[in-house]
C-alpha cells in the first residue's frame, strides 16, 4: 500500500470522519513512528508506519467486509451494551472480520442496517451532505392532515434546529395508518419527534432502504454480504473513487 494522506488514513480506519481527523492532527494527537504529526497533508503507509491516534496503534483491514442486516427490535445497535441487552454484534458472530454498525437503528425499530469495517464508507454513508436517502415504513397512532403533511416534507425543529427537506406519503390509510417516510439525514430519534411534533406517536418503525440497496427478503435477524456491483454503485454514488483520484 502506498503512501496516503494521514486523514485519509484515519478516516478508512474507521476513527472518524476525514474533517474531524483534520482537528485531531493540528491538536497533535496523532504520530507517525514516535513523532507528533501537526501538518495538514501529511502522508503516510499504514501497512509499514507504526501510526497512534491518543496513543492507539491502528491497523489496516486485511479485508474489506461490507454487510446488510436485517435488525430486530428489542436490540441495540452497538458494539457493547452497559444493560446486557442483545446488540446487533450478536447477531454476526460467526463473521471473522471485526466490523461496526453504519449509524443506527434504535432500540424498538427494525429493518435495513449495513455493517462494515471500511471506516470512509461509512462516514460517507452518515454524512447528510452525501444525500443518501434512508427510506422507512411508518406505522401512526393517527393521520397527519395534508398541512402536517407538507410541513413534514418542509421541515420541522427539532432543538432547535429545522431537520432537512423530507418525503412522507400514505401508504395505507386506517386508524393507524402507514406511511412511507424517506430522509437525508439521521439525527436520533428523527422520525419519532417529528410525528411527535403533530402529536402523533410512532407505533412500528421499519427501515426499508439505505439509498438503492433494499431490506429484501431478510428475516428480523438476517443478514448477507453485499455483492461486488452493490459496493462498486455504492462507491459511485459516495463518489469514493474520485475523491481518491483527486488526491
Amino acid at each position: 500500500m502506498s503512501e496516503e494522506r494521514l486523514q485519509k488514513i484515519l478516516s478508512r480506519a474507521g476513527v472518524t470522519s476525514r474533517r474531524k481527523a483534520e482537528v485531531l492532527i493540528t491538536e497533535g494527537r496523532v504520530t507517525v513512528n514516535g513523532s507528533t504529526i501537526t501538518q495538514l497533508g501529511s502522508k503516510a503507509d499504514l501497512e509499514h508506519d507504526h501510526i497512534k491516534v491518543d496513543g492507539r496503534l491502528l491497523h489496516a483491514p486485511k479485508n474489506l467486509v461490507y454487510i446488510a442486516l436485517h435488525k430486530p427490535k428489542g436490540c441495540v445497535t452497538t458494539s457493547h451494551d452497559p444493560e446486557g441487552r442483545e446488540t446487533v454484534m450478536d447477531l454476526v458472530k460467526g463473521i471473522k472480520t471485526r466490523v461496526y454498525p453504519v449509524g443506527r437503528l434504535d432500540y424498538n425499530s427494525e429493518g435495513l442496517l449495513l455493517l462494515t469495517n471500511d471506516g470512509e464508507f461509512a462516514n460517507r454513508i452518515t454524512a447528510a451532505k452525501s444525500h443518501v436517502p434512508k427510506t422507512y415504513l411508518v406505522k401512526s397512532n393517527g393521520l397527519l392532515t395534508p398541512e402536517q403533511e407538507e410541513q413534514f416534507r418542509t421541515g420541522v425543529s427539532i432543538h432547535g434546529q429545522r431537520t432537512a427537506p423530507a418525503e412522507i406519503k400514505l401508504s395505507k390509510k386506517a386508524d393507524n395508518p402507514w406511511y412511507e417516510v424517506k430522509i437525508y439525514e439521521g439525527r436520533q430519534n428523527q422520525i419519532r419527534i417529528m410525528f411527535k411534533n403533530f402529536n402523533r406517536l410512532v407505533e412500528k418503525l421499519k427501515r426499508t432502504k439505505i439509498g438503492f440497496l433494499e431490506l429484501g427478503a431478510l428475516k428480523g435477524g438476517e443478514f448477507r454480504y453485499l455483492t461486488g456491483k452493490e459496493i462498486e454503485r455504492f462507491r459511485r454514488v459516495l463518489k469514493m473513487e474520485e475523491d481518491a483520484a483527486g488526491e
